[in-house]
């Protein structure tokens, strides 16, 4: 309900805040500058008093009031003034109200929290008629050029870019080049991850990891709740730092002002959907200023603009993994997880073109499982796979980090053996046979290969070393068998 305060001063006010202790406060700090002051703790009970007289300033103290339950009420309050006097006494933590607000009438706003000479002096100069004068008109001009040009900066940021890391540097340049902005920065929150600072632009010797103590894991900072470009990106809000000291962190405030920042100004990033934001767009001023609903509105669909930008990143990032997964998979055997064959032939015709270019040996070394045939008719094709991904798995664990190893179907392999003579082909082939022997396979007896070796001729193509190489591989298989034949030239 409102309560009247005894005539003071000269004028009538009307102060609006739902705390009982904070419009005891206010009255305590400020009634006597009123020849009468209500105290309202709604938006309703200020508009009952409105509908019972004149009021010269209306004062909405925004400390307490919930911008999603209390929002309908408050912009039906400052449209009623229809542009009378009024002052919003805005956290600075929670600066969304004020494009809100503005959108429904002139208003005037100072950031809180005030000391009760501040305070005083700010109903002082709106009792006396003279809020903060706008603008001349060709200071007003080049304001909105500058908007405008801000604004085409960032859309040829966004559209230049493909990936995170230089659309957020271009963005961060391009936002550090609005008139009177010392230094921007765009704070990312990670798919699944953490609040990260993802680029800086502006001054050189400002670098915000420095100044914050961390560069990632933002969202655990002791200064999550005062600097306003993590407040932004935890709490969905602008924040509007106009004085650093009303943070309460003397250390960032001093460590700010070394740089030459005097205001930090952060919006969020929206998300795609509800929850929370992406990030945030974190600007440093040389000097405190006021904001037009006109500059909020601007900078909001900048924050709007960086989100399609880091959707598209997000996106571009995503169909790149899902290509190399795709690629991957398309060159791997699925069973095995080695070169399949249709790969296999493709780096040896890349192994053979170096071989020759540089004039170095190659070799080729072909195997297959002994009896193979046996162990699926015998145990059956699970188990017959489980001997196939075993003798891949030693055979990779085998062969040098520079060698290939093949699935060339079935049971048939090949080794790729780049800078390797028959002589060192016939070390390698014989180092598989004697540890496929030695393998414990699962569910069978001892398994065995047979292999052939053969080294690439000077003009031989890749076709007739692999028929070389199939038929030392006969021989193996003809002498017995788990025995290595040198393909002949």
């Amino acid at each position: 309900m409102p309560q009247q305060v005894a005539p003071q001063g000269q004028g009538t006010g009307l102060f609006v805040n739902p705390a009982a202790a904070r419009r005891a406060e206010f009255e305590a700090a400020c009634g006597a500058q009123f020849a009468a002051l209500a105290l309202a703790d709604s938006a309703d009970a200020a508009l009952a008093v409105l509908d019972g007289g004149s009021v010269d300033l209306l004062v909405i103290d925004l400390d307490r009031f919930d911008p999603e339950l209390d929002h309908a009420g408050l912009t039906r309050l400052v449209r009623a003034r229809a542009g009378a006097p009024t002052l919003i006494l805005c956290p600075f933590a929670n600066a969304r109200w004020l494009p809100a607000l503005m959108a429904c009438g002139p208003i005037d706003y100072a950031i809180a929290p005030l000391d009760d000479e501040a305070l005083r002096t700010a109903i002082k100069t709106r009792l006396a008629g003279a809020p903060t004068p706008p603008p001349v008109p060709t200071l007003r001009e080049r304001e909105l050029d500058a908007l405008a040009a801000l604004r085409a900066r960032v859309r040829q940021a966004l559209g230049e870019g493909e990936e995170l890391e230089a659309l957020a540097e271009r963005l961060c340049r391009a936002l550090a080049g609005w008139p009177g902005v010392l230094h921007a920065a765009l704070f990312y929150l990670q798919p699944g991850g953490d609040l990260q600072l993802q680029a800086q632009a502006g001054e050189r010797s400002l670098n915000l990891a420095k100044v914050l103590g961390r560069a990632d894991r933002l969202l655990q900072s002791p200064l999550r709740q005062a600097f306003p470009g993590l407040l932004a990106a935890a709490g969905n809000t602008i924040a509007l730092l106009d004085d650093l000291d009303k943070a309460g962190e003397p250390a960032l405030a001093a460590s700010l002002r070394e740089h030459g920042a005097e205001m930090v100004l952060a919006l969020p990033i929206p998300s795609n959907g509800p929850g929370a934001p992406r990030g945030s767009l974190c600007l440093l001023f040389r000097a405190a200023r006021g904001f037009s609903r006109d500059e909020l509105e601007a900078l909001a669909e900048l924050a709007d603009l960086a989100a399609v930008g880091l959707r598209m990143a997000d996106m571009n990032r995503e169909s790149e993994e899902m290509l190399v997964r795709v690629t991957h998979l398309s060159t791997l055997d699925a069973l095995t997880g080695v070169a399949n064959r249709r790969h296999g032939e493709t780096l040896l015709e890349q192994e053979i073109k170096r071989a020759r270019r540089y004039k170095l040996p190659l070799a080729l070394i072909a195997f297959d499982i002994d009896r193979f045939k046996n162990v699926n008719d015998r145990y059956g094709h699970p188990v017959g796979d489980m001997v196939l991904r075993a003798v891949a798995d030693a055979a990779q664990h085998l062969v040098r980090a520079s060698d290939v190893l093949v699935r060339a179907g079935g049971e048939e392999f090949q080794v790729i053996a780049p800078h390797t003579s028959a002589i060192d082909g016939l070390k390698v082939a014989e180092k598989l046979r004697t540890a496929i022997e030695a393998t414990a396979m699962p569910g069978v007896d001892q398994v065995t290969i047979s292999l052939g070796v053969a080294q690439l001729g000077e003009h031989e193509s890749a076709d007739s070393l692999t028929v070389r190489v199939n038929a030392a591989l006969g021989r193996a298989k003809r002498a017995g068998r788990n025995c290595v034949e040198l393909a002949m030239g």
